[in-house]
């Protein structure tokens, strides 16, 4: 491995750049989330067991074959990350490394070619040195950055592909959610089980996971909770994110588990709170107690974290025989105070005592 890295490191990413930036056509105090993509994209090819140099390129359609494999059984994993502007105009990043050791963590549990992580970041920080006006300077706005890979192989047969797709593109975006979130707690449909993929970033459980969420939806809700597949007793995560709950001033969130996406927002989360002194467990958390809390007036909040969603409160939560209605977001201080000091330090703005943001270098490609 070290010899390979070595030797990639010394190849120069390749540019082609767009004849014409669509950036002047672009509203950017109206970004719909994931809608709007920046001029460029990464793109890097794995063949007889190495990354080639990889291509910084147009963002463009993919030429594909119809019987590439991931088509058919899936091998496909992603990320999501951001990238911010300070007040001094610099570009931050927030933990990159987490996320870099999920995806190939991913990687490895399906079966795919791990990214060194020199290697990722570096590539993904020529991609943002040529598009950096792309971030938005606008409050709770930021460029999300989407790393997937794929399997390529043109081959109908169950069997890891030996030639992957390795791409990163951006978009500038706006809020995910635009107000809180009612979610309804799922009994019936299951998004992970012991032993399988639900600790990665696998397209295919996001796949599986529409039809309840659309289910939800038609009740009048926004996300689904998940909870444990066997008894649907205990809560796992929501859609789009790792789920808090805070019962008698102690913050609790489910126990990482093969079931549980470990987010990189749900760690800071958690350290966060410890260095204010406020007590946090991990742990399992069942359906019954949050009612009951609900019910004696112990349950103060509940919020959910991830990239994308950031810190966002909870509105109700609900099952086909009883909801809860929460506080008013505006009355409920963890979420919000957590929500302030961490965009902060995303931001620059917070003293960042963890070293947590990392600063892009711009140079140009």
């Amino acid at each position: 491995m070290l010899t390979k890295l070595k030797k990639l490191m010394e190849f120069k990413t390749n540019l082609k750049k767009v004849e014409s930036s669509k950036l002047g056509d672009v509203d950017f105090d109206n970004l719909p989330f994931g809608r709007v993509f920046s001029d460029h994209m990464l793109v890097m090819e794995y063949k007889d067991g190495e990354w080639d140099e990889g291509i910084i390129q147009p963002y463009e359609a993919l030429q594909i074959t119809p019987a590439m494999m991931t088509l058919h059984y899936g091998q496909a994993i992603f990320e999501g990350m951001k990238a911010e502007k300070n007040a001094e105009g610099n570009v931050l990043m927030f933990r990159p490394e987490l996320n870099i050791a999920r995806f190939n963590r991913s990687a490895e549990r399906l079966c795919m070619p791990e990214v060194p992580e020199a290697i990722f970041l570096e590539k993904l920080r020529e991609l943002l040195a040529l598009d950096c006006d792309w971030i938005p300077t606008k409050e709770g706005y930021a460029l999300y950055i989407r790393p997937f890979m794929f399997g390529s192989d043109p081959y109908i047969g169950v069997k890891p592909s030996k030639s992957y797709k390795f791409i990163i593109f951006t978009c500038p975006v706006g809020p995910y959610y635009a107000n809180p979130v009612n979610v309804y707690i799922e009994d019936k449909y299951a998004r992970a089980v012991d032993g399988g993929t639900g600790f990665t970033k696998a397209a295919g459980n996001y796949g599986g996971a529409l039809y309840p969420a659309q289910l939800a939806q038609e009740k009048g809700f926004d996300q689904v909770l998940w909870t444990d597949a066997v008894e649907h007793k205990y809560v796992q995560e929501i859609g789009t994110m790792n789920v808090f709950f805070v019962i008698n001033d102690v913050v609790i969130t489910p126990e990482l588990n093969d079931c549980i996406l470990p987010g990189t927002t749900r760690q800071s989360v958690i350290e966060l709170f410890k260095d204010q002194g406020i007590t946090v467990e991990e742990r399992p958390i069942a359906v019954a107690e949050i009612f009951e809390a609900a019910k004696n007036g112990t349950l103060q909040d509940c919020f959910g974290s991830g990239t994308a969603a950031a810190i966002i409160p909870i509105a109700s939560l609900g099952t086909n025989e009883e909801k809860v209605v929460l506080p008013e977001a505006a009355e409920r201080r963890y979420w919000s105070q957590m929500k302030q000091r961490l965009m902060g330090i995303k931001k620059g703005e917070v003293a960042d005592k963890f070293n947590w943001t990392r600063k892009v270098e711009l140079e140009t490609v």
